[in-house]
């Protein structure tokens, strides 16, 4: 009888071994890029953006992946991933992908990266060059990604943010604001944190004022209303001993 070996599980690591970045420079723009669309999302539950999170698109295959520097996917719920397993994620890709270049990228490495996004659906990527302060976006048309004539004053239509060139790259929301450094959008959710927990707590206090004069009203009326009744008895008392 011949032993049939049980089939030892496919591992999908949640590391490759590379750095997130090579310099303070490309690690910036990435922190930023990254941080500023997860608080543009941070009210939609569907939206699901990382960074350096290794993808993996195919099932039985550990070894097709890459690690976008920013990627958001529409229709998956936020919360904590060792990795994108697209056919976990109900086989939803990635909608848009960045890339942040270092001077240690070589144009095999970009041209393979460009393969695997436009072979596994990625509608929207984006490159910029901070070194050089350039940018470079493609958009889907069918089963290709198509590049953007002009990436100065283009806003994409998945996210809604606005690019500008000028000396360095400016980023903006759809509300027009930019897009802000790690340190200063982590002060501004302070701010917005600190705000919020002393609306709260204004909002706890009317509350308990508003409840403490129903409260005494309805103690104020219940006096009142003792106050007539026993004016009523002795009313009715002086009555009786007049008509005796």
């Amino acid at each position: 009888m011949q032993l049939v070996r049980p089939q030892k599980p496919i591992e999908y690591p949640d590391g490759d071994g590379n750095p997130m970045a090579e310099n303070t420079l490309q690690f910036e723009w990435i922190v930023t890029i990254k941080e500023n669309l997860e608080t543009l999302f941070a009210e939609r539950a569907d939206v699901f953006v990382a960074g350096d999170l290794l993808w993996y698109p195919a099932q039985g295959h550990p070894e097709i992946r890459l690690a976008p520097d920013a990627l958001v996917a529409f229709g998956r719920p936020k919360g904590y991933r060792g990795s994108y397993m697209q056919w976990v994620e109900e086989g939803i890709a990635p909608q848009i992908v960045f890339e942040v270049l270092s001077p240690g990228n070589r144009p095999s490495e970009m041209t393979r990266k460009f393969k695997f996004y436009e072979h596994y659906g990625v509608d929207e990527y984006y490159i910029y060059d901070p070194d050089h302060n350039e940018l470079t976006g493609w958009l889907r048309q069918g089963a290709e990604l198509q590049e953007i004539p002009s990436m100065d004053g283009w806003t994409s239509p998945r996210l809604g943010i606005r690019f500008e060139r000028g000396d360095v790259l400016t980023i903006r929301n759809p509300d027009g604001s930019p897009f802000l450094s790690a340190e200063k959008l982590f002060k501004k959710c302070d701010r917005l944190n600190q705000e919020r927990e002393q609306a709260e707590r204004d909002l706890q206090l009317a509350n308990w004022e508003r409840d403490k004069a129903v409260t005494e009203k309805a103690a104020l009326e219940g006096i009142v209303a003792q106050q007539a009744a026993d004016l009523a008895q002795l009313r009715a008392r002086l009555e009786s001993r007049t008509d005796a």
